[in-house]
């Protein structure tokens, strides 16, 4: 059957006026028919039919009217909140009932809405204020590379006006590798608004469910050449410490062998002032060997050579080495990581050896396990005397263990870096000493 031979259904006002019509149809039929079966004249019959037939119509279409006008009423208003007029309000004569408090809540609703509006637009408004007054350029590129948004900060970088940027591609403003390359990285290159180096970010959002590629570009010349200001001011203060300590006795002593070689007569003890100088001139120099040695180990780290490691047998390599007090193993669960096994053995071997050394000065324990969460975690905790200081743990060639050369925890940590995890050193809460966490990235 054809869609146009379905009958039509009555609209919603013509089933309110049949409905009123059948209600009022048995009292007005009774009416009528005693009236036209009595004994009455004509013009009465007449003139009562008209009158009954009259109200009862009268009444039906007004039922019709105090349904249908309401519902008019509600759809203006809601179309008044569609088109964003919250300003609209609607009105009942009597609150109390089933019609006012649903217009009670359509104005609610607008107030709802209306505050909801100003919201947004204050927070769009503050957006676009920061957006154009930050000093990182922010660009957008939609699915075909072509520039939807950009900021101040991004036509100072690309020296030109956002009328002429907005439109064109990333490979015509030169953009194609913040969008080909990897989420996050760092370039040297000359854009049009200067050379330097540059933060890259890339993230992906959404704009009336269409794609977009939100990429991110701060200028990091001038944060990195501070930061390399004061490593370089770190590594002269202690590269001048470290020779100041081994020339100043050396300068110390040669001066006074010199003395003792221009005497004349030479003294008699002369040879073993002379053994005794020269012993202690090697000693330093030996010192600053190591010290020159371990600056480079420290300096010249290589990249981890990632390969599928087993975390227990890692482990348990590393606590073989230890022989000078047992290590007591807490094995977690044997799963297998991507880590460089040379580069995590020396860790572990790093942080077992300072908790030997830390448990041996009152004959404690030390005990090594790990567990896995969101990441792995080693931990190796002491029962040493634990640490008075946690502020300079981590600063190259600090040592409070005599002989230490203070770069085992800052070489610990930079691998830790390097696969992407994390070196801590605390003390213990559960008791006395400490408690070393590795964690490392599944």
């Amino acid at each position: 059957m054809n869609a146009s031979d379905k009958p039509a259904l009555l609209s919603h006002e013509g089933r309110v006026v049949l409905l009123a019509l059948l209600a009022g149809l048995p009292g007005s039929a009774a009416a009528l028919w005693m009236l036209w079966s009595g004994d009455f004249s004509a013009k009465v019959q007449w003139t009562l039919s008209v009158l009954i037939s009259g109200a009862w119509l009268g009444f039906a279409f007004a039922v019709r009217e105090r349904v249908v006008f309401p519902l008019q009423t509600l759809a203006n208003l809601l179309g008044a909140l569609r088109e964003g007029d919250f300003s609209v309000r609607g009105r009942s004569p009597r609150p109390d009932d089933a019609l006012g408090e649903v217009m009670r809540e359509v104005n609610t609703l607008g107030s709802t809405l209306r505050e909801q509006r100003l919201g947004a637009m204050e927070a769009t408004t503050l957006l676009r204020t920061v957006m154009r007054e930050i000093a990182v350029a922010i660009f957008a590129f939609d699915e075909n590379q072509r520039l939807r948004l950009v900021n101040r900060a991004g036509e100072r970088l690309l020296a030109g006006p956002a009328e002429r940027l907005l439109g064109q591609t990333a490979g015509e403003l030169h953009l194609e590798v913040c969008l080909d390359g990897p989420a996050v990285t760092t370039l040297q290159t000359v854009f049009p608004g200067g050379p330097g180096r540059w933060g890259v970010r890339r993230t992906r959002i959404r704009e009336h469910g269409l794609p977009l590629e939100l990429v991110v570009i701060s200028d990091l010349t001038q944060a990195l050449s501070e930061q390399e200001l004061h490593a370089w001011q770190r590594l002269v203060r202690v590269l001048g410490h470290e020779l100041n300590n081994s020339l100043t006795p050396i300068k110390s002593i040669a001066g006074s062998l010199e003395s003792i070689v221009a005497r004349q007569p030479l003294p008699d003890d002369w040879r073993d002032d002379m053994r005794r100088g020269l012993s202690v001139i090697m000693s330093r120099s030996d010192s600053l060997s190591r010290f020159i040695g371990a600056y480079a180990r420290l300096a010249k780290l290589p990249r981890p050579q990632l390969q599928p490691l087993s975390v227990a047998d890692c482990v348990g390599r590393a606590v073989s080495f230890e022989t000078r007090l047992p290590v007591q193993v807490e094995s977690g669960p044997n799963f297998t990581i991507q880590g460089d096994p040379d580069q995590l053995e020396q860790v572990l071997i790093n942080l077992l050896r300072n908790a030997a050394d830390a448990s041996l000065a009152t004959q404690g324990r030390v005990t090594v396990g790990w567990q896995r969460d969101t990441m792995l975690e080693v931990w190796v905790k002491d029962e040493g005397p634990g640490l008075s200081s946690t502020a300079n743990l981590f600063v190259p060639f600090f040592t409070t263990k005599p002989g230490g050369s203070g770069i085992g925890l800052v070489l610990s940590r930079q691998i830790a870096e390097g696969h992407g995890g994390a070196l801590s050193l605390e003390n213990r809460l559960d008791g006395a000493g400490c408690v070393a966490r590795l964690r490392l990235p599944l």
